[in-house]
């Protein structure tokens, strides 16, 4: 078979190792706004956003419009090297929008501002111990693996791996049974005795947990944990972390989650939806710990890339511009859609989420999580023109990421394939 036969999927199978899992096998060649078309020409609706990353939808015309204008100026400077405007803008604007008095770190990925955030809270409290969360997911470095505990597989054959993390339980009313109080009550009961336990809290540099976690299902915390877990560090000096890499620009209808919470991280690590598909992703941090960050201690060839700045400027315009209400108003649409769905579907125990970050977990009459159905769900989805994703240590949650520039008819047409696809599997 020649390569101009073959797919990308079978081109790609035969110089690419299998370590990246694949959620579909299809090539696409182009996107705009909330769809993708594929290599043999048929058009996808994309609720995916390539993992909540293409947050403003597929090549929005303002992105690329800057993108362009700094790729004749500019393309690489190296921030080791030389200050450049959409550099500095950037870090000034991120700033603006977590309060002031911060600084910022730029990187490429999530799973480096993870690193670097780790790296801060140990160089500047002088301490040795980390808190994650069970279901966390936080990148696939060896550090940022070892702080990961929503699926035991990624960590297989990896082991020893970062020392002094201790994992404590994150709130899911759901699964518990508990109402929002007394699950708040046991996870915190749970954090009380690793500090009784296993580290005293005094020895502990930081906590870092997503203030809504992804991979692990799309879980909400009641607002009282993380107002607990503030107070908490606030009484022991830990640096509170906040990976707001899948949450953050738009996700959830405001521009960070923290902000529907009302609880400020001292560190916030962003990347994903940062700059609609450009690598690059940030740390910003309460100035009173950066300044403590001493010259040489951290860094990078490619963080901060000018044309990934201008990018990023360009999403906050257009969020701050509109799309976050389009996002909360959308996001409120789609859950009361998806409710509707229960009535005849009684494996849909919840829908849950913020803004345009929305998990439907399925499970049994017995309570017992059913995958089955959800990767069902998903290929025959597919099957119909529709991309969705699969998430929860159980993979028995579909989550919902469709840009923020979604259209009420374009959430209309995904409804028709989710109960086509429903009807066919019931």
């Amino acid at each position: 078979m020649s390569v101009q036969t073959k797919s990308l999927y079978e081109r790609a199978n035969a110089v690419m190792p299998p370590v990246a899992l694949r959620a579909t096998t299809l090539g696409v060649i182009k996107g705009e706004g909330s769809f993708l078309w594929g290599e043999d020409g048929k058009k996808y609706l994309d609720f995916a956003s390539g993992v909540a990353v293409t947050n403003v939808g597929h090549n929005h015309p303002l992105v690329v419009e800057r993108a362009k204008e700094q790729m004749e100026k500019l393309i690489h400077g190296g921030h080791n090297v030389v200050y450049y405007p959409v550099y500095v803008e950037l870090a000034e604007k991120l700033n603006e929008l977590n309060g002031g008095n911060c600084k910022v770190y730029f990187s490429n990925s999530g799973a480096e501002v993870n690193e670097g955030a780790i790296k801060l809270a140990k160089k500047v409290t002088k301490r040795s111990g980390i808190i994650s969360f069970k279901r966390s997911f936080h990148g696939r470095t060896l550090a940022t693996t070892t702080l990961t505990a929503s699926n035991s597989a990624y960590r297989k054959d990896y082991e020893g791996l970062l020392p002094s993390v201790y994992y404590a339980e994150f709130p899911y009313p759901l699964r518990s049974g508990l109402c929002d109080l007394a699950e708040t009550e046991r996870c915190l009961a749970q954090l009380d005795e690793i500090f009784r336990f296993l580290i005293a809290p005094d020895q502990i540099a930081a906590i870092i947990m997503e203030p809504i976690q992804g991979e692990g299902g799309y879980i909400v915390p009641p607002e009282g944990f993380l107002k607990a877990i503030r107070r908490i560090c606030d009484m022991h000096g830990i640096l509170l972390v906040f990976d707001e890499i899948q949450t953050g620009f738009g996700r959830t209808g405001k521009m960070f989650a923290w902000q529907h919470f009302g609880v400020q991280p001292d560190v916030l690590t962003l990347a994903k939806g940062i700059a609609n598909g450009f690598p690059l992703s940030a740390m910003v941090a309460k100035a009173e710990w950066m300044d403590q960050w001493t010259a040489g201690t951290h860094g990078g060839t490619y963080g901060g890339n000018p044309v990934a700045c201008a990018a990023s400027l360009a999403v906050i315009e257009l969020l701050e511009g509109g799309l976050l209400d389009n996002a909360d108003r959308m996001g409120a649409y789609f859950v009361e859609q998806l409710e509707l769905l229960k009535d005849d579907y009684p494996q849909i125990k919840e829908i849950r989420g913020l803004g345009l970050m929305i998990g439907m977990e399925f499970m049994d009459a017995d309570g017992k999580p059913v995958s089955e159905t959800v990767i069902g769900l998903k290929e025959k989805a597919l099957e119909k023109g529709l991309i969705l994703l699969i998430c929860g240590s159980d993979k028995n949650v579909i989550r919902f990421i469709p840009p923020t520039t979604v259209k009420k008819e374009e959430i209309d047409q995904a409804m028709n394939i989710i109960r086509e696809a429903l009807s066919e599997l019931y």
